[in-house]
């Protein structure tokens, strides 16, 4: 494009302004040759360890997975995502893109400016603030998985050594819902008195700008395990009792149990002790959580050989079962099994043809992250529509809370400046006679807590409000005759109202 004269008027302009070669070397004058400064070389031989998770798209190999990034730099453009990546939208530090911690893993694997491995404190500070919120798994055009990466370089980190106090305290809040749920009246006595709580937060490791949620009065199971069966002989559902709907959000629970029933399905309920295990991703306890996986499928297994759908009501333990369980259990037939057969509380509505009740009004949306990145919200999305409500699908990030990561102590202002990037927002601007619907207990809490004045329900409880409304008709579903499906365990209402304003 240019003759000689001109390329060396260039390169004597360039000599004058950057004498030192700093702007742009090697672009246009005196460029780099084809084989010189490229990404990986002869000399590149980065660390082999063995992992847990499978990676089954990158070969079975950890540094592979490390270079999916290829810097098209998707999760620095906010405006061009849906959820990634929370902390860079409030921070705008390229440390905490998805790009950024991408590459942070090629240096700790290189070992050349990040010299740690898998110890190494540099990662660590970067990953301290991602909120595993799985948003670049579905945004990142390349489908970077920095959650799973977090998960496996936390279960080296600490492999061998104590865990900070909330991994226990929160990673392991199934055992602790255990024995609050035994005693729940004294449970809440001691997490909600201001001298008691602040001794319990601060021992665990816990924020104390935020309040512990509520035990129910009556777990799920136990609620369940007392009724009468109902739909004897229709098709079977089971209904996965998660831990935050068991003990906490029990109303939830017993709302998608009615749902069910009212369109004609038999529902059936593990009992004992389940739990997917998601908390523990968090604090890298994958061995751990690999045997939660295994004790889940043991009781699932007679459900999932017969074909019996499963149903979860919490976003991120049936984003479990859709993900991080064929990474952690690749080869399990049962494991295979659930993960066709579970379902989003709305997408089994959808995939079974499940007749709407009718519900006048207005709803505005916000969908969890993990049920974005496992299938999507636009079941929900179509329900709400179907049913006759107006529905806005509200837009932003991550709710900020995030599971565990928002109730850690040094967290919670950031969390909140998530909150401020889309959930609040969007809650505070709702009209006010719109049912705010939020299928995460994350995302409950965060609404609940964050000064917006709302409550959110959960796409169960909305079903249910329309029964409320009259429609009982509709909500029998392809089973119109069935009388025993429209029993409604009044009593139990009263002890755990549906939350409306």
């Amino acid at each position: 494009m240019y003759g000689p004269e001109l390329m060396e008027a260039f390169r004597e302009f360039k000599r004058i302004w950057d004498p030192d070669w700093k702007m742009n070397p090697g672009k246009v004058i005196d460029p780099y040759r084809f084989d010189e400064n490229l990404k990986l070389g002869v000399d590149y031989h980065p660390r082999r360890t063995p992992v847990v998770f499978s990676y089954a798209e990158d070969g079975g190999d950890f540094a592979h997975a490390a270079l999916r990034c290829v810097g098209v730099g998707k999760c620095r453009t906010p405006d061009g995502a849906d959820v990634m990546c929370p902390s860079f939208m409030v921070l705008r530090e390229e440390r905490h893109t998805t790009r950024g911690r991408a590459r942070l893993f090629f240096e700790m694997l290189e070992g050349d400016v990040v010299t740690g491995g898998w110890r190494s404190p540099e990662v660590k500070e970067a990953l301290d603030l991602c909120l595993a919120c799985k948003g670049c798994t579905k945004d990142c055009p390349v489908h970077v998985d920095m959650p799973t990466y977090k998960a496996e370089f936390l279960h080296h980190h600490w492999q061998g050594r104590l865990r900070p106090r909330p991994a226990y305290a929160l990673g392991l809040i199934d055992q602790a819902a255990r024995l609050g749920g035994a005693v729940p009246g004294l449970a809440n006595v001691v997490l909600g008195a201001p001298p008691f709580a602040a001794l319990a937060k601060k021992a665990a490791g816990v924020t104390t700008e935020r309040a512990a949620p509520s035990f129910a009065p009556m777990t799920l199971q136990r609620w369940f395990a007392r009724r009468p069966p109902a739909n004897l002989g229709r098709p079977r559902v089971v209904l996965w009792p998660d831990t935050f709907t068991n003990h906490f959000h029990t109303d939830v629970g017993v709302a998608g149990v009615e749902a069910l029933e009212r369109a004609g399905w038999q529902v059936e309920m593990p009992q004992g002790h389940v739990c997917c295990g998601r908390p523990l991703y968090d604090y890298g306890m994958l061995k751990l959580a690999r045997r939660y996986l295994r004790s889940s499928l043991r009781v699932l297994a007679p459900w999932l050989r017969d074909g019996v759908p499963v149903v979860g009501l919490e976003p991120s333990c049936v984003a479990t079962f859709k993900d991080e369980l064929e990474k952690l259990l690749p080869h399990d037939e049962d494991g295979l099994r659930l993960r066709e057969l579970v379902c989003h509380f709305g997408e089994f509505h959808e995939r079974f043809e499940v007749e709407a009740p009718k519900l006048a009004g207005r709803a505005v949306l916000w969908g969890h992250c993990h049920h974005k990145a496992t299938g999507g919200i636009e079941p929900e999305e179509r329900l709400l529509s179907a049913m006759g409500l107006e529905v806005r699908r509200a837009s932003g990030g991550c709710c900020g809370l995030a599971g565990s990561w928002g109730f850690e102590a040094g967290h919670h202002d950031l969390s909140m400046r998530c909150g401020e990037e889309g959930i609040f927002p969007a809650v505070r601007n709702a009209p006010a006679d719109a049912v705010i619907v939020a299928d995460g207990f994350s995302c409950r809490t965060q609404i609940e807590q964050g000064g917006t004045g709302r409550r959110a329900l959960h796409l169960a409880q909305v079903l249910a409000l329309a029964d409320e409304q009259g429609d009982v008709s509709a909500r029998r579903g392809a089973h119109p005759e069935d009388g025993v499906a429209g029993r409604r365990p009044r009593r139990f209402r009263r002890l755990l109202p549906l939350g409306r304003e």
